[in-house]
């Protein structure tokens, strides 16, 4: 979704004299992305802006400078959570099997992306306090 927090969480992960681990989001064809894989970087940047999808970096190594040992490169979700993943086959094509069903999931899915934005923003004052 943003190259430079990208490149900066890859410095970040070699420059750290431990284990260090990356998690991306990265569509696949299975996805069913409308438009095809041609979009691939759009539906990154659109699974951010939804919610779908945070950025954040966790780097211990900040303790020794002061800094904030967790870093949310994330703003809040801005855009439709629902419009997002309606844009994926996988999951419109609950909506024509089991609409109901679908609206519960979909409800549910969104409210637990927003917890877990809260969630992250808290972790990161908290750390920031801490630092």
């Amino acid at each position: 979704a943003d190259m430079n927090q990208t490149l900066k969480a890859i410095q970040e992960a070699e420059a750290y004299p431990g284990p260090s681990l990356i998690i991306g989001y990265a569509p696949c064809e299975m996805h069913s992305i409308k438009g095809g894989m041609t979009n691939c970087q759009a539906e990154m940047k659109k699974a951010v802006d939804c919610g779908y999808w945070h950025m954040f970096r966790f780097n211990p190594a900040n303790k020794a400078e002061g800094k904030s040992l967790f870093t949310m490169d994330s703003k809040a979700p801005t855009a439709s959570y629902r419009d997002f993943i309606l844009g994926e086959a996988r999951y419109a094509g609950l909506t024509r099997k089991f609409p109901e069903r679908a609206d519960e999931l979909f409800a549910k899915a969104e409210e637990t992306a927003i917890a877990r934005y809260e969630h992250l923003a808290r972790l990161g004052d908290l750390y920031s306090q801490k630092a």
